[in-house]
């Protein structure tokens, strides 16, 4: 019997939400949400996106790992872990300043997470689309 193959694996989930979460990010810095209440939404949105995404992203850490650990790579798990620990805590606090309307610590939070996904690069012609909307809706209920 050949081996049974996951095409839709954990690290393949975690790169598509840290490149959505990096287009995030970007769009995040461009709106205004004092501006109006259109922008508002979108930052809402994008706010409320990011923290949903890296709380999905936190949650894979551990799917990783674990074949790791059971192959006694406890130091390569260990390592792992460490390197994504972020992606938990700055879930936790976007979603925290994101239900405050704390657009001032939304927007320090928002420069970590671009800060720690910098190396990813996405183009202008991307085919990722909006992932965003309707994620307040998510966030507040």
């Amino acid at each position: 019997m050949s081996r049974v193959i996951n095409p839709n694996s954990a690290g393949k989930e975690r790169t598509k939400l840290t490149r959505a979460v990096a287009l995030a990010v970007r769009e995040l810095a461009k709106t205004n949400p004092s501006a109006n209440a259109g922008q508002l939404n979108e930052a809402r949105d994008l706010a409320a996106f990011i923290a949903l995404a890296l709380e999905i992203v936190a949650e894979t850490i551990e799917v990783s790992v674990v074949a790791w650990e059971k192959r006694n790579y406890w130091v390569k798990a260990d390592k792992f872990r460490m390197e994504w620990h972020w992606a938990g805590q700055l879930a936790d606090q976007m979603r925290e300043a994101t239900l405050k309307d704390d657009w001032a610590n939304v927007a320090q939070i928002a420069m970590q997470v671009a800060i720690k996904l910098q190396k990813i690069k996405i183009s202008d012609k991307h085919r990722m689309g909006r992932p965003w909307q309707g994620s307040w809706k998510k966030l507040a209920s």
